[in-house]
C-alpha cells in the first residue's frame, strides 16, 4: 500500500499570507545563494489555523546543512514573532537535500509526505512512492528514541519554568502519539496528522493499555500535570512502543 500525501493543496488564509511570505523573504536574503527549497506543514498551508492557537512549520532544504547559521535563524524567528503575535512559535527543521533522497523512509517521507513545498522546486516529487511495511516503520523510528530522550531532558532541565514545562509537556505528548500510531500504520494504510484520529485508531488496533494513551491527549490538551506523573506515564508508553518496534524488528529478521 502506497502512503497518500497529507495536504494535496495548499490553502493559506488570507492573515497569513504576509507572514509566510515575510518568512521565505527573510531566510533568502539571509542566506542568499544556499536555499534550495522551503517546506510547511500542520495548519497553516492546510488553512485551518487558528490566531493564537496555531504555530508555524517550516523545513528548509539546502546543499549543506552547516550554511544555516542556528543563531541567524533565530533571529528572524523572533523578529517575526514579535511582527506576528497571532502566532505561538516558528519551527524550522533544516536538511540536505541527501537526507531527502538517500533516506526515502525518513527525510524523504517528512517532504513528501507531511510536507508541502512554499518555494523552490519540490525535492519531494524525486522520491520514489513510499510503501507502507514493518521496514518503513522501522526506518521512520530511527531517531525517535534520540528525539525522546532530548525532549525528556529538556523537560527536567526547565521543570522550574511554567510555560517551558507546558511547551515541553504537549510536545512530549504529541511525540509519542505520533510514535504509537506508526505502529498500527499497516492497519490504516494513511498517515494523519489530526491527533484525534490518530488517538481514535491507536485506540482501535493497538494493544496499548486505553488508559495509557487517553492520559497522552489529556496532557496533550492540557499540560498543566506534574512532570513526575507525566513522565512515569510517558516512561510506561515509550518502554511498550519500544518493545512493540524490537518485535517487529525480530518478525522481520526471522522471515528475511
Amino acid at each position: 500500500m502506497i502512503i497518500e500525501k497529507v495536504i494535496n493543496r495548499i490553502v493559506i488564509q488570507s492573515e497569513y499570507k504576509d507572514f509566510v511570505d515575510k518568512y521565505i523573504d527573510n531566510i533568502l536574503t539571509e542566506f542568499k545563494g544556499k536555499i534550495h527549497s522551503i517546506y510547511m506543514c500542520g495548519s497553516i498551508p492546510k488553512g485551518t489555523a487558528i490566531p493564537f492557537k496555531s504555530d508555524a512549520d517550516f523545513t528548509i532544504v539546502c546543499v549543506n546543512p552547516k550554511d544555516i547559521d542556528y543563531e541567524r535563524l533565530s533571529n528572524i524567528k523572533d523578529r517575526l514573532l514579535e511582527e506576528y503575535p497571532e502566532l505561538t512559535k516558528i519551527d524550522t527543521i533544516i536538511c540536505s537535500i541527501d537526507d531527502v533522497l538517500s533516506k526515502p523512509n525518513e527525510w524523504g517521507f517528512w517532504v513528501k509526505i507531511i510536507c508541502v513545498c512554499v518555494y523552490g522546486p519540490d525535492v519531494g516529487e524525486k522520491v520514489p512512492p513510499i510503501i507502507i511495511s514493518p521496514e518503513f516503520i522501522l526506518d521512520l523510528n530511527t531517531e525517535t528514541k534520540e528525539e525522546v530522550d532530548r525532549i525528556k531532558h529538556s523537560l527536567l532541565s526547565d521543570a522550574s519554568d511554567n510555560a517551558m514545562k507546558t511547551r515541553y509537556i504537549k510536545g512530549y505528548s504529541k511525540r509519542l502519539i505520533r510514535a504509537l500510531y506508526s505502529l498500527v500504520l499497516e492497519d490504516t494504510g494513511v498517515w494523519q496528522d489530526d491527533i484525534i484520529k490518530m488517538k481514535n485508531s491507536i485506540l482501535n488496533y493497538c494493544e496499548i493499555d486505553s488508559a495509557l494513551v487517553e492520559y497522552l491527549y489529556a496532557c496533550y490538551l492540557d499540560s498543566n500535570v506534574l512532570v513526575e506523573e507525566f513522565l512515569g506515564i510517558a516512561d510506561e508508553v515509550f518502554s511498550y512502543f519500544e518493545k512493540a518496534l524490537n518485535a517487529m524488528a525480530a518478525s522481520r529478521t526471522s522471515l528475511g
